[in-house]
């Protein structure tokens, strides 16, 4: 797909494709280093998500627009997104035109919100975690133990064993692995 963004948007007289990263980290190593206008950047990607990309480069009051481009079609996704600073928030199988007018209305100050998600967006419910209990439960989630939890967070497991056990209950879950699942189907995660 990153292959495919990239030459898609070449074709576009007014735009230019400054750099391209594999994963969250990359991206924002590629942010500081070259410092662009606007930066295209999916929900998941392997070692930071998007999301944390873009509010790390909103901590770093970085000038680059952040434009979300997923198939991730859940409000809960999109009101972390708008949260974490992002400007854009469009599907992937929107068509190419649609792509490139977002990137201009976003670099002249705009947003560039997906029309059928904007409507959704308001019928959503509230995302009851906090950012560490989203943590947590996505390691969960992930069939991580607590005790790997714990060291990768930098927590105690019983902290650990807290956090999992109030996202459980806000989530009227029977145990992790639903509240993993309710989580991830509202975008929360």
């Amino acid at each position: 797909m990153l292959g495919a963004l990239a030459a898609l948007l070449k074709l576009e007289a007014d735009l230019e494709v400054v750099g391209q990263a594999r994963n969250g980290q990359e991206a924002l190593a590629l942010c500081e280093q070259l410092s662009p206008d606007i930066v295209l950047t999916d929900i998941e990607m392997p070692r930071m998500t998007g999301l944390e990309l873009a509010a790390a480069l909103s901590e770093r009051q970085a000038a680059a627009r952040v434009i979300v481009v997923t198939t991730f079609a859940r409000s809960g996704y999109l009101r972390r997104a708008l949260a974490a600073g992002v400007r854009g928030y469009l599907l992937k199988d929107a068509p190419s035109e649609s792509l490139a007018a977002a990137i201009r209305t976003v670099h002249s100050g705009g947003r560039a919100i997906a029309p059928e998600l904007a409507l959704e967006s308001w019928s959503g419910a509230e995302d009851p975690l906090s950012e560490r209990e989203r943590q947590v439960l996505r390691l969960a989630g992930e069939g991580r133990s607590g005790a790997d939890i714990a060291k990768q967070l930098s927590l105690s497991e019983g902290t650990v064993r807290n956090y999992l056990s109030e996202a459980i209950s806000k989530l009227h879950a029977g145990n992790r692995v639903e509240a993993f699942r309710i989580a991830r189907e509202a975008g929360w995660l």
